[in-house]
């Protein structure tokens, strides 16, 4: 369940990500939002982690959530706002969820 939690907290990572890089090209109410967004995700991001760190290390925690979201922004990046996929890019991306998992099955 806890996995489940940092999981989720991760994701919201990336969702705070992503309305990060969509208040660059908003303006008025839609910017609004944008930041309501932000601030929205980056509150339930923060409080997932925390409630995830009651019961798992948080050595396991931190990297976990950070991975998540350092991989999902450069999957939004890529996606959203045609960042580049460069090999290097994918590459190191791919170690860093290998990674993640690693520090799961060894946690």
């Amino acid at each position: 369940m806890y996995w489940i939690i940092l999981v989720l907290a991760g994701l919201m990572e990336v969702g705070f990500t992503f309305c990060l890089g969509k208040t660059k090209s908003a303006t008025g109410h839609e910017l609004v939002y944008w930041w309501v967004g932000f601030i929205v995700a980056l509150s339930l991001s923060m409080i997932l982690m925390a409630k995830a760190a009651e019961r798992l290390p948080i050595g396991t925690v931190y990297p976990v959530w950070t991975g998540i979201g350092a991989v999902g922004a450069v999957i939004v990046g890529i996606v959203f706002f045609q960042e580049p996929a460069t090999f290097w890019r994918v590459f190191f991306i791919t170690t860093l969820i290998l990674s993640i998992i690693g520090l799961k099955v060894m946690g």
